[in-house]
């Protein structure tokens, strides 16, 4: 079985980040605040990745389910992500994206996990798109989150983090580690492999904080994915991506390739490869992973985190 733990859909990008609004240009073009960027590949004249999109990805990659995650820049899309896990359940599960310091949170939370069934709480708290740009104070153990992770604990949620740049204001490795131990019973995952420092690989002190963040893996309770490794490089780097292998390798001998699951961030990676390729160069190429190590990180490992017993939906 093959998952990406790591994937995108939208209809339309409708988002609001720090460094203005995010709104869809023909061509897979992107209008954020005054600047104009090539989100997707220039498919067609919409800029739009639905559900089908992703399907007709995962199906010629080979690619059986996907965790639907979702973030500032794409805007909010509960009710859309909800609508694609209820018609096609055998192949997704949905996550949403509070924000905890909104005056209705408590009711959308609500919403999110009682009516809509999704099983993912994810935060993103990069600069550019995320919480810390929006509350440069923010803290993600601070008090105004407790009743969040009490409640995913509860009902057998997961909690994904996007802790954005090593050296950021979002990149809380002492935060995770206190939210790891205050609630053993939370499985949070950390996304794209706490961004490692790929275009600076020989900067020893942006090893050493990549470091500290990779080896709360070892705490019974986090995992994390690969998405977007190939898209970390300061200049385009050909398929099949050796730095970002390199990253891999180093992640797996710390703490063992059962914390890692494979994932995309597509569509924004489509720019960096085809999605074939974005599993490939993992599949193919990761040559360093034992067959069992293979299986658990290309999905069965997402299959245990976002798919177990529980009161988490089959």
């Amino acid at each position: 079985m093959i998952i990406d733990a790591h994937a995108h859909i939208m209809t339309s990008v409708r988002g609001e980040t720090a460094r203005g609004p995010t709104r869809s240009l023909p061509w897979g073009k992107v209008r954020w605040g005054e600047e104009t960027i090539q989100l997707l590949p220039p498919f067609n004249e919409r800029t739009a990745f639905p559900a089908e999109a992703l399907l007709a990805q995962m199906d010629w990659a080979g690619v059986d389910r996907a965790a639907l995650l979702q973030g500032p820049f794409y805007g909010e899309a509960n009710a859309y992500v909800a609508s694609a896990v209820a018609r096609f359940s055998d192949r997704f599960v949905g996550a949403f994206a509070p924000d905890p310091l909104a005056p209705d949170a408590k009711g959308q939370f609500k919403q999110c996990v009682e009516e809509y069934g999704l099983r993912i709480v994810k935060f993103e708290l990069t600069e550019p798109t995320g919480l810390t740009g929006l509350y440069p104070d923010l803290r993600i153990d601070a008090p105004e989150f407790e009743w969040i992770y009490e409640w995913a604990q509860r009902e057998g949620l997961v909690i994904t983090f996007d802790l954005g740049r090593i050296g950021s204001r979002a990149y809380q490795t002492e935060a995770v580690a206190v939210i790891a131990e205050r609630f053993p019973g939370l499985t949070i995952v950390i996304a794209h492999l706490a961004q490692p420092p790929i275009g600076e690989s020989q900067n020893a002190e942006l090893n050493e904080k990549w470091r500290r963040q990779i080896l709360l893996g070892r705490k019974p309770n986090i995992y994390f994915d690969l998405s977007a490794l190939p898209a970390y490089s300061p200049d385009y780097d050909e398929y099949p991506y050796p730095p970002a292998q390199d990253y891999i390798r180093r992640a797996t001998e710390l703490i063992g390739a059962e914390k890692i699951m494979w994932g995309t961030d597509a569509p924004g990676l489509l720019t960096s490869g085809s999605y074939r390729q974005l599993l490939n160069y993992v599949r193919l190429h990761c040559d360093f992973l034992t067959e069992e190590d293979m299986a658990g990180v290309l999905g069965l490992n997402a299959l245990r985190v976002y798919w177990r017993s529980g009161k988490a939906k089959r």
